[in-house]
C-alpha cells in the first residue's frame, strides 16, 4: 500500500528543466537554420511562385 517517496522539489525541479529543454528544442527547429539555407528556401519559394504564377488562367 506504501509508494516509493519523491522528494517534491527534485521533481518540481526536473519538470521546469523538462519542459525547458522542450521550448528549446521547439526554438531551434524553427529558428536554428543558417543563413544560407533560409536563402535557399526563399528562392525555392519565389521561384514555385513565379512558376504558378506563370501558369495562372484569367477567368474572365
Amino acid at each position: 500500500m506504501t509508494g516509493k517517496v519523491i522528494n517534491l522539489r527534485r521533481a518540481r525541479k526536473d519538470r521546469a528543466r523538462a519542459d525547458k529543454k522542450a521550448k528549446g528544442d521547439q526554438s531551434a527547429a524553427l529558428h536554428g537554420r543558417a543563413k544560407a539555407e533560409r536563402d535557399l528556401t526563399r528562392a525555392e519559394r519565389e521561384k514555385s511562385d513565379a512558376h504558378l504564377d506563370g501558369h495562372r488562367r484569367d477567368l474572365e
